[in-house]
């Protein structure tokens, strides 16, 4: 039988369904990333960015996710709506990224770890940062443009379509300008 509530209502549906979700019950598998959601962010990504590209909204996972979420943490149902739409922003830190249009899939992330692509657009780092270094270059590898702020609060970018790369190095996390 399925314990009163919510986490037995999720059990109880994801057996009927047929789920396999994580190694354990469906609502404890939900209340894993109910709890990792608050400092998911932390790492250089938006939460549903992180939920996608972790891999957390794959297969039966997903779908415990949409269901599970309202009911545990309902704070963050827009975020894996938003995860399993694909429609997020992407935030990204440290790093070269490949500029493209359109994210990578789950298959594409397996093959190559190293595969980090952000899409063109405006882009704005802020906190304190010393030494912060961003650099644009063509898809032959030439320098677009580039800085080196010794000391700021505030960087802003704009990354082309026609840009091949973009590499940050020692600035904060770099989030799309709305």
């Amino acid at each position: 039988m399925y314990p009163v509530g919510p986490e037995g209502e999720i059990d109880e549906l994801a057996d009927q369904k047929g789920w396999l979700v994580g190694s354990g019950s469906a609502s404890g598998f939900v209340q894993d990333i109910c709890d990792s959601l608050p400092v998911s962010g932390v790492g250089g990504s938006s939460r549903p960015q992180w939920l996608a590209e972790s891999g957390q909204m794959d297969g039966d996972n997903g779908k415990a996710l949409l269901v599970g979420v309202p009911k545990l943490c309902p704070k963050w149902t827009k975020a894996v709506k938003a995860a399993a739409s694909g429609d997020y922003e992407r935030w990204f830190g440290n790093g070269t990224y490949v500029v493209s249009s359109k994210p990578p899939t789950a298959e594409e992330l397996e093959e190559d770890e190293d595969l980090l692509p952000i899409p063109p657009g405006t882009y704005r780092a802020s906190g304190r940062m010393e030494d912060c270094y961003w650099e644009r270059t063509s898809k032959g590898g030439e320098i677009l443009d580039n800085q080196l702020a010794t000391s700021a609060q505030s960087i802003t970018v704009t990354i082309a379509a026609s840009d091949g790369q973009f590499t940050s190095e020692r600035c904060a996390v770099w989030k799309p300008v709305k």
